[in-house]
């Protein structure tokens, strides 16, 4: 996944009043952290921050006093109504460092014909190294019968991932789907029509 770079300006006043200020002049408050350092409160660019945060676990190049740092998006504070980004808890990453990330599972290929597959977990977490974070986890389901199930354990993980999530979690079931009584009235009752 590539750096985004994002020039940010420290923050001196704190408070709703002050966040609500920059967020009118286009900006979005945002906390740097982690590595043993104090808390650096900044203001990030609004349009390019909301544009990066769209990828789930982006990397973030901040530029601070023209000093570079690394950093991902630990939290993101929505606006519920609006969906506007109100503020960012970033964590302080170095090059080479592993972190532990959610990431989002994909399902790829068809399974046995008559089947439908069910995701019952949406993301897995691992442990990948900060700079080269895989953006998906692909699950393979070509030819799996009624009955399969795929467990986290079973998955070909991104090379220099390891699996943090339970190896015997769910991921994705097979099944085959199944047809109610009043199904098979409604059917019988449209034929006759």
């Amino acid at each position: 996944m590539s750096e985004v770079k994002l020039a940010a300006t420290a923050r001196t006043e704190f408070g709703k009043g002050a966040a609500r200020r920059l967020r009118r002049a286009g900006q979005i408050p945002a906390v740097l952290y982690g590595h043993g350092t104090e808390p650096v409160h900044v203001a990030l660019p609004g349009h390019e921050t909301m544009l990066a945060v769209k990828h789930a676990n982006a990397l973030f190049e901040i530029q601070i006093d023209g000093k570079p740092v690394l950093a991902l998006a630990k939290d993101v504070q929505r606006e519920p109504v609006r969906n506007v980004i109100e503020h960012i808890d970033l964590l302080i990453v170095k090059k080479g460092e592993k972190v532990s990330v959610e990431i989002p599972v994909t399902v790829q290929g068809e399974s046995y014909p008559g089947t439908i597959h069910v995701v019952e977990t949406q993301t897995l977490a691992l442990e990948a190294e900060a700079t080269h974070l895989p953006s998906e986890v692909v699950v393979q389901i070509d030819g799996l019968t009624d009955g399969s199930i795929v467990k986290a354990g079973d998955i070909t993980l991104p090379q220099g991932s390891t699996l943090i999530t339970e190896a015997d979690a769910i991921i994705v079931t097979i099944t085959a789907p199944q047809v109610s009584a009043e199904d098979l009235g409604e059917t019988d009752e449209a034929a006759e029509a």
